[in-house]
């Protein structure tokens, strides 16, 4: 397993304590596990980070005491609470013990209302007869932010997992074959992954045959592969906490003039697409790219979901290449270097099927570099 480098990890401390400044924040409780992934290298089940200007307080059970002391050897900077019963419990005796009216910084899209709710009123009650009086201040996206532009350490890493996921991708395409079910595939491809040094799938594995190809989150089920089909193979991993997404559909025997024309349009759509990524490009304008290629095919009404999604601890984060809405305040940020994401474009026809062609891309200093590295050419098997 890889591990952010300690002068990585005191960066990346520096960089939420900068925005804790900017909204005159003295602590953030971290309750996301990806995002404590991201600031300690913990990698447990169960964990809560209490991040200040001057310390990092990670509160675990047992099961993970031995697992934070490694880290602590290796100079993590770690201030280790073992919690014995609940963890609210715990961190609300642990707040409890700050400065005096310290505003903490609360992760508002990972706390329930009703844990939420519980930690104030135990707060309240804490605070009766002492000096100390720790307010919970709902926030949104601080540790996020910071994730969304890899550093040098999460660039290679990467850059790994992605030539991996390419060179599972080429053995996939050889297991390929009429008559065998969508479910023998998948299970195919999820043997591939782990033999490619991957700790589990990213994602459930699609496969998705004939008119399933369709819907483009199919569940791989018992219709075998058919002469004809288009089959859509959505795949993923995580090697060393990091996700890589990659999507390729091949013909089963030769494909039909309807199969290439749509093939044709979704590669044209996914070409233009990656070749508008550059530093300061908006995210909007390249999903643009995509769809108006698309619509040029009267393919528009087919393509449904965003170009694509981020990738890094987690197979879907910002930033999120997706469409103008009329109706939705959309914010039109520009990607910049660091940012890792998938170019996905695709076409749906009920009943008939689909067509989906993944890659996942860097962006860099200027232009773009991509990461997986295989055949974009219909495959006819």
């Amino acid at each position: 397993m890889s591990h952010a480098k300690i002068d990585t990890l005191e960066r990346r401390h520096q960089a939420v304590r900068a925005t804790l400044g900017e909204q005159n924040l003295d602590a953030l409780v971290v309750t996301s596990l990806p995002n404590i992934l991201y600031l300690t290298n913990f990698t447990g089940s169960s964990a809560i980070l209490i991040l200040t200007t001057d310390r990092v307080e990670l509160l675990t059970d047992f099961r993970y005491v031995t697992a934070v002391r490694d880290l602590q050897r290796s100079g993590a900077g770690l201030e280790l609470t073992t919690v014995e019963g609940s963890y609210d419990a715990m961190l609300v005796k642990r707040l409890a013990a700050l400065p005096v009216a310290a505003r903490v910084g609360v992760e508002a899209a990972h706390l329930t209302v009703a844990r939420h709710l519980w930690m104030t009123t135990a707060l309240a009650r804490a605070a009766t007869g002492s000096p100390n009086n720790a307010t919970l201040v709902p926030t949104e996206g601080i540790v996020e932010r910071a994730r969304v532009r890899k550093d040098r350490d999460e660039i290679a890493t990467m850059r790994e997992a992605a030539r991996r996921l390419s060179r599972v991708a080429v053995g996939v395409l050889t297991d390929v074959r009429a008559g065998m079910t969508e479910q023998e595939l998948a299970l195919a491809i999820d043997w591939r992954i782990r033999q490619g040094g991957f700790s589990r799938t990213a994602f459930d594995t699609i496969v998705a045959s004939g008119p399933n190809a369709a819907l483009p989150h199919a569940q791989p089920g018992e219709r075998r592969l058919t002469e004809g089909d288009l089959v859509v193979l959505d795949f993923g991993g995580v090697y060393a906490s990091y996700c890589v997404d990659l999507t390729r559909t091949v013909s089963i025997g030769r494909a039909a003039p309807r199969a290439r024309e749509v093939y044709g349009a979704v590669l044209e759509a996914h070409d233009r697409a990656i070749a508008s990524v550059r530093p300061g490009a908006s995210r909007l304008d390249i999903d643009q790219a995509a769809r108006d290629t698309l619509g040029r095919y009267g393919l528009a009404e087919a393509f449904g979901h965003g170009t694509g999604h981020g990738l890094g601890i987690e197979v879907h984060e910002d930033p999120r290449i997706t469409r103008r809405r009329p109706d939705v305040d959309t914010r039109d940020e520009a990607v910049a270097p660091g940012m890792v994401f998938t170019i996905e474009p695709g076409a749906y026809l009920p009943d008939w099927g689909g067509v989906r062609i993944e890659d996942d891309v860097l962006v860099t200093g200027d232009g773009v570099d991509v990461l997986t590295d295989v055949t974009t050419e219909l495959i006819e098997i």
